[in-house]
């Protein structure tokens, strides 16, 4: 059956056609993105809601929706979704933070330039009939220096522009590689540096805990007289009510403002001062800006429904279409090594530890890890997956180690699992052969070689004679088939394990059976999620 999205807000026809070229399922309801009751009430029939920000995705709304993959946001704020939430029921959200970053930056442009000559203030006084010409004194921003705060994709589109209109341009971004800076010409500054030499600072950084407010009255006191102040990225980056002080005292010349830290803003300390510029988030709010993220969302969620890639994810490592089809037998082989261990431990886990060998160390790790661990959580939640696997082993308090290194041994990469409990360790190890079939290769430290069924038999004994024929002998008598056998020793008469493949369930009779031989340790039935 075809995936199903939902599209609650405008989105193009040609956004539309992409999710039906790819196979997917459309409902294309653009106004019930304002209708919350309506949009609870039908939300649970999709695997993919594709939204703009009018659709609120709260968490009444990801509670109704019982099949929903995937939330797609055509932009690149999600402050509409309730990410946590969307985690915890294993929803993916999606953003598209590339296709309105020419627009937005030329907006950050545009906005330096009109606070520069006061281009607003002057065009209501034309229109009003005045001819001011001595009143609207500007400056020019070549030889100027432009500090700015964020050299990341918006960033760099900015001091590309800003050099084209030869302004000095300094970057303060603490993810700035020297090399990068480099390669795009800027020169890259500490923070204080930039506010002491910047004639003017625009920012382009999200909104964390780490910037929030990183332009503080402190800071702006420490910024050289006569400064301008561009904002074009979040509200809260910014402290405006300093800001407006600083402007009324003459310290700050002037300040151009896209973002407000209440949005809608219909009041705020910037309004009605002079040489403030302002305007309603309009970052992005150009044709070609609408459209690209709008084409870049509808290719987004079909390639993860109709493939599994993920791009752009804000709540699960991106796995692109290449790195899906290489990666593919590698996450279900993580996934199968953490179910093996989740099923085998009955104890609080305390810490999972991953090692990745050879081949699987060059892999998207983060992917890796979050198959390992929805491995591991689905005996207690069946419904755990990629997304909301690392949320629930971090609301435990089960903490995450991750180990590479080159090859070693005989395969050419392979990736072992160990759980760590109040009294014990467990580990197993598995590789994906040329086949493309993952394999167990190491269980507790003993050498195999296990094909992975749907259904298995794993025992612990002895090594003693007598029992392949007591687990071949039962099984025959009862009518269960063996598709695979695979047994495995630590040394002679020491401790030995068996893996049953077998075409059918165990049943409990069967088991209680074998455990009645005495020669067991251990008979525990294990189920995997195989195609």
């Amino acid at each position: 059956m075809a995936p199903k999205v939902l599209i609650s807000d405008a989105l193009s026809d040609a956004a539309v056609q992409i999710f039906r070229d790819r196979g997917v399922e459309v409902d294309f309801q653009p106004k019930i993105g304002k209708d919350k009751d309506a949009l609870a009430a039908i939300i649970g029939n999709y695997d993919g809601l594709a939204i703009r920000s009018a659709t609120k995705a709260t968490e009444k709304l990801i509670e109704a929706a019982t099949n929903l993959k995937v939330i797609g946001r055509a932009g690149i704020g999600v402050d509409n979704v309730d990410i946590p939430a969307a985690s915890r029921k294993g929803i993916i959200v999606m953003n598209t933070p590339f296709g309105n970053s020419i627009t937005t930056a030329e907006h950050a442009i545009s906005m330096m330039m009109s606070v520069a000559r006061q281009i607003p203030e002057a065009n209501a006084s034309t229109h009003a009939g005045k001819w001011e010409k001595s009143r609207f004194m500007g400056v020019e921003l070549t030889a100027k220096t432009l500090g700015v705060i964020g050299a990341g994709n918006i960033g760099s589109i900015v001091i590309d522009r800003a050099q084209g209109l030869k302004m000095k341009v300094v970057a303060y971004d603490p993810f700035l590689s020297q090399e990068r800076a480099d390669k795009i010409g800027v020169e890259k500054v500490e923070l204080e540096d930039l506010l002491k030499r910047s004639d003017f600072i625009t920012l382009h950084v999200p909104l964390t805990d780490q910037t929030r407010n990183i332009l503080s009255a402190e800071a702006i006191a420490k910024m050289k007289s006569g400064v301008r102040i561009v904002n074009c990225a979040r509200g809260g980056l910014v402290d405006e009510q300093a800001l407006a002080e600083a402007i009324k005292s003459g310290h700050v010349a002037g300040a151009a403002f896209d973002v407000f830290e209440v949005e809608p803003a219909t009041d705020s300390p910037l309004f009605n001062l002079p040489n403030v510029v302002v305007t309603p988030h309009l970052g992005a709010a150009t044709t070609e800006a609408q459209e690209n993220v709008a084409l870049q969302v509808a290719e987004q969620m079909s390639d993860y429904l109709m493939s599994g890639a993920v791009t752009n994810a804000i709540n699960m490592p991106s796995i692109s279409a290449e790195e899906a089809k290489v990666m593919g037998p590698w996450v279900k082989l993580a996934g199968h090594l953490g179910n093996f261990i989740g099923q085998m431990t009955d104890e609080p886990i305390k810490a999972i530890n991953v090692l990745y060998d050879g081949q699987s160390s060059k892999m998207n790790l983060r992917a890796l890890d979050c198959s390992v661990i929805a491995g591991i959580m689905r005996r207690r939640n069946p419904d755990v997956n990629m997304v909301s696997a690392p949320v629930i082993a971090k609301e435990n308090g089960i903490k995450i180690s991750t180990t590479t290194q080159e090859k070693t041994g005989t395969f050419e990469g392979y990736i072992k699992v160990t759980v760590v409990t109040e009294n014990r360790e467990r580990s197993i190890a598995g590789t994906v052969f040329s086949d493309g079939r993952p394999r167990f290769i190491q269980i507790k430290g003993i050498n195999v070689d296990a094909e992975i069924g749907r259904h298995m038999l794993y025992t612990t004994n002895e090594d003693v004679p007598g029992i392949i024929g007591t687990l071949g002998n039962t099984m025959g008598k009862h009518g269960v088939n063996i598709a695979n056998f695979t047994l495995g020793r630590s040394n002679r008469g020491g401790e030995a394990i068996a893996i049953l493949y077998v075409d059918e369930p165990i049943p409990a009779p069967i088991l209680a059976e074998l455990e009645a031989t005495g020669l067991f340790k251990q008979v525990k039935p294990l189920t995997f999620d195989v195609d």
